[in-house]
This record gives structure tokens, sequence and C-alpha cells, in this order.
């Protein structure tokens, strides 16, 4: 199977206000936005720029899949609810927040937004790691229903998307191109 880039993007921002002004600045009207976790918002971001000129984009489909990586799962999210639930006097569970102690929320969130009904999967790994992320996605791509995944690398304030599809691109779909993309 050869497997190609065909976009991919990179955003960092250096707090969760610039994250929400960035959102502002594209003129998206996505109120359930401002419910969502950083990481959430970073994957939901990435997906708008990688497929605001996508034909059919909101088309439910199924052979989209959505693979996303980091190293930190949902360390942002989990700390703020513990923060809810910590002290036995002052005892507030958020179930707002609740919902985002699961990294996989932000896979789920872009398939929402786009009506995209393919797999879905988050992977925890040590550091970016570009033999697994290519390995994982090679795996999605077996399903035969799979042509189109979209793969990220997101944590705390930065992410890396990319528009990964079976025969369609101008840059291979390899460790070595992934990383040079990751890296610049």
């Amino acid at each position: 199977m050869n497997l190609y880039i065909r976009k991919h993007i990179s955003l960092s921002f250096n707090s969760s206000r610039e994250i929400t002004e960035f959102y502002r600045s594209l003129q998206i009207d996505y109120p359930k936005f401002f419910k969502m976790d950083n990481l959430s918002k970073l994957g939901f971001l990435a997906s708008e720029m990688l497929l605001k000129d996508e034909e059919n984009r909101f088309v439910p489909t199924e052979n989209v899949a959505i693979i996303g990586f980091n190293r930190s799962s949902s360390l942002d999210a989990d700390t703020q609810y513990q923060a809810t639930i910590q002290n036995n006097e002052n005892y507030f569970p958020s179930p707002s927040l609740f919902v985002y102690t699961l990294p996989n929320i932000v896979t789920g969130e872009i398939a929402i937004r786009n009506n995209i009904l393919g797999e879905t999967s988050f992977y925890i790994c040590k550091d970016f790691d570009a033999k697994q992320i290519v390995g994982t996605v090679r795996n999605a791509f077996c399903d035969k229903s799979a042509m189109t995944a979209l793969v990220m690398w997101v944590e705390h304030s930065e992410v890396f998307m990319a528009l990964v599809e079976n025969g369609k691109g101008d840059i291979e779909f390899n460790e070595n191109q992934l990383e040079i993309l990751f890296n610049t």
C-alpha cells in the first residue's frame, strides 16, 4: 500500500487564551469549542485548518480514520478534575471536566464535528516516535474501508496533524518524512 501525506499543519500556542484568540480569528461558529479541554481544542483547530477546503467535508463518511498520539495523555484535564475531588470538605466533582479525562475525546470531538464514522483511536507514547506512528497508521489502512486518516501528535500547547491517503499525495508517508515534517 502506498500512503502519502496530502496536507499537514503544525500549530503552537503560548497559552489557553492564545488558543481561544486563534479560534475567534478563524470566525468558526462552534460554541462547543469553549467547553473543550486544551487537548481537544488543539486537535479541533488543526482539523479545521486542514479540512477547511475539503469537498464533502460534512457528509457522513466511514472511510476516514482519526488517529492521535501524545506523551501526557489527558494530564491537564486530569489535574483540573483532581482539584475538584481532592478536598473532602469542599468536594465538587465536575462532570464537564471528567469527560475530558480520557485523551481519545479529542478524536471524538473531531469525528463529531466532521461527521466521520470511521475508526478513532488515541495512543500514549513515551515521545514522538515516527516508527510507531507509521506502523499504527499502516495497520489502520489494513481495514479496506480506510482510505484517509487524520494523524496527529497533540501535546499541551502544540499539535502536528497530517492528512494521510492511500495512493494520493505529494509526500510519501514514511518515518523519515514524518520526522522532517514534525521537526520543521
